[in-house]
């Protein structure tokens, strides 16, 4: 799998003049278009079409600064941009600075530098996980609009579950017909990008097969394939670090992918509050090269 996303990375430095589509970077690295930008997201850290945005612009300031004889319309026009408008705007998101006056002072860029993807062994724990198959299912429960945060106490997740109330959340409770047994947290509809302060749907609830009562709101699941991993450690930063492991190093290691779908946790904290165990589940499907 990492051979072939540093494929991708080739393509996109052979491209930087060019549109360069997130479907064709998938296909090259042998996946869906949605596990690709997944996957170059946790690994890199910044979302794919940032980093695109990030080389073009390292290039292009290389150019604007090293070739005085090209115009800074023939280098917008040279990455993709048909206006120096456009480009001036692109360049000062990443640079700080326009061109003109960059060119004019010989000011100093940023550069991001190139993409290389390696498997770094980093210890020898394993990670516990196990692949269920599940027929279409409903989560139902109380629903909120929160940003991503991908460390620390998540403030707006914590203020939404203290409003819903003790009886509302035994309610909820009683619905429970299956696994992940019990009150779960739901993520759904993330950004692509996975990037901080992207908005999500997070669903407090419970997984069932139960029709939704009056007050409650209620996804459907379509049936499908489940990888589910195990955690226990602090919270809440266990947890945040198995999303993390879970798409650095599990998949890169195994012939699936994610597929569209929501991500579902089950926590158990213990009493003083300050560790956990957890599941995951995340659903999958068996990659292209699997």
């Amino acid at each position: 799998m990492l051979e072939r996303l540093n494929d991708a990375m080739e393509h996109i430095e052979a491209h930087l003049g060019e549109r360069i589509e997130a479907a064709d970077l998938a296909r090259i690295a042998m996946t869906s278009e949605y596990h690709f930008r997944r996957m170059f997201s946790a690994l890199a850290g910044l979302p794919l079409s940032e980093y695109i945005r990030r080389r073009r612009m390292t290039v292009a300031g290389a150019e604007v600064l090293g070739d005085r004889d090209r115009s800074l319309l023939d280098v917008a026009m040279r990455y993709g941009y048909d206006t120096g408008e456009g480009f001036a705007r692109a360049f000062r998101a990443v640079h700080g600075i326009g061109p003109g006056e960059a060119r004019r002072t010989g000011a100093v860029l940023r550069s991001q530098q190139r993409l290389t993807f390696r498997l770094v062994v980093e210890g020898s724990s394993a990670m516990r996980y196990g692949l269920v198959e599940k027929n279409a299912f409903r989560v139902i429960g109380k629903k909120a609009r929160v940003p991503l945060i991908h460390e620390g106490p998540n403030p707006a997740i914590a203020e939404f579950i203290r409003g819903i109330g003790r009886e509302e959340l035994e309610r909820i409770a009683a619905l429970s017909d299956q696994e992940p047994a019990g009150i779960v947290g739901v993520s759904d509809q993330l950004d692509p990008s996975r990037a901080e302060g992207t908005e999500l749907d997070y669903w407090h609830g419970v997984v069932t097969g139960a029709e939704p009562p009056e007050g409650l709101d209620a996804l459907d699941v379509p049936a499908g394939t489940w990888a589910v991993f195990e955690s226990e450690g602090e919270f809440p930063q266990a947890l945040q670090y198995l999303w993390r492991d879970v798409f650095t190093q599990w998949f890169p290691s195994n012939p699936y992918a994610s597929r569209p779908g929501p991500e579902i946790l089950r926590v158990r904290l213990a009493e003083d509050g300050k560790r956990a165990e957890a599941e995951l589940w995340i659903p999958v499907e068996r990659s292209a090269a699997g």
